[in-house]
């Protein structure tokens, strides 16, 4: 069966890769993307060029995840098109760089916005299909960064990450009974084939932030520079999408529940073996084993 596949954040990057593979896969993407008419016309007009020239169906869609109403309307269109989603896939997100001390609270609130409430508003207007069908699949973009190496000037990112990863845990667990499942899909950092670095937000307080470059001159771009030289040769960001389209490809109920992609190696997939671990371990002693397992309704 043709998956109806909806994507955010799928203008650049991993979402753009994403919905690509997809595609050529034989599902029906939605890349949700914002200012489809504007700004991002062009990643817009790319999109449909590439279904057009490939074949497949892939299909642009205006998807601000800041605006509930925004989402509303991308799902609503969606659903009266083919009266189902079968996989969502949270990718959205964006970077910022810099001193942690040199970023305003709003700022942090603007990035936490992006990152983690956005996937709380997709998810309200989404998933009531999805339980109502007791099928469908979740994929979380998260990070290494949650678990892994965390390199200085990251921390508002790492942070969001970090609370967007702790919410698909929990969701996990608590759509398993209503048959749909939960996928986290943890990238390390690639400086290649995605605009996070490139287009990551600056600190609001340029004094504090010029005070930390008196003691740590250029780590910025140390740090860019050193997560490039870790990464082997070939780590494209390519990976990632090829591991999302190898997930849903699988059959409903064997899906993974959390898949590393990370080149570089920065520890995170250690960690979280341990996490994932622990948390089987509470869940059947407190009698919730069933809540690590789906059962589609059609299986």
């Amino acid at each position: 069966m043709t998956n109806i596949v909806v994507i955010t954040g799928a203008s650049s990057g991993f979402g753009a890769l994403t919905a690509r593979a997809l595609a050529d896969a034989g599902d029906t993407v939605y890349a949700g993307m914002r200012r489809t008419a504007t700004r991002n016309a062009p990643q817009a007009d790319a999109a449909s060029a590439y279904g057009k020239e490939h074949g497949v169906d892939l299909r642009p869609v205006e998807l601000d995840v800041s605006s509930q109403e925004s989402i509303d309307t991308a799902i609503s269109r969606i659903l009266a098109e083919h009266g189902r989603i079968d996989v969502l896939i949270h990718n959205a997100g964006h970077m910022a760089t810099g001193p942690a001390e040199a970023f305003t609270p709003e700022q942090l609130a603007d990035l936490y916005d992006v990152n983690v409430l956005s996937t709380q508003r997709v998810n309200r207007a989404a998933l009531p299909g999805m339980r109502q069908a007791r099928r469908g699949l979740v994929i979380w973009v998260s990070s290494t960064s949650v678990k892994g190496g965390t390199p200085p000037y990251l921390a508002p990112y790492f942070a969001a990450k970090a609370a967007m990863d702790s919410l698909a845990v929990s969701y996990a667990a608590e759509l398993a009974r209503w048959g749909v499942e939960t996928t986290i899909v943890v990238p390390g950092a690639f400086t290649s084939g995605t605009n996070h670095f490139a287009h990551s937000g600056r600190p609001a307080d340029r004094e504090t932030e010029a005070q930390y470059e008196t003691r740590y001159a250029g780590l910025v771009g140390q740090v860019a520079e050193k997560l490039a030289a870790l990464a082997p040769e070939g780590a494209e960001a390519s990976l990632v999408s090829d591991a999302i389209a190898r997930i849903v490809a699988l059959p409903a109920g064997q899906r993974p529940y959390r898949v590393t992609v990370d080149p570089a190696d920065d520890g995170s997939e250690s960690v979280s073996d341990v996490a994932d671990r622990i948390r089987r371990d509470f869940l059947t002693r407190v009698g919730l084993a069933d809540l690590l397992t789906v059962h589609p309704a059609n299986a």
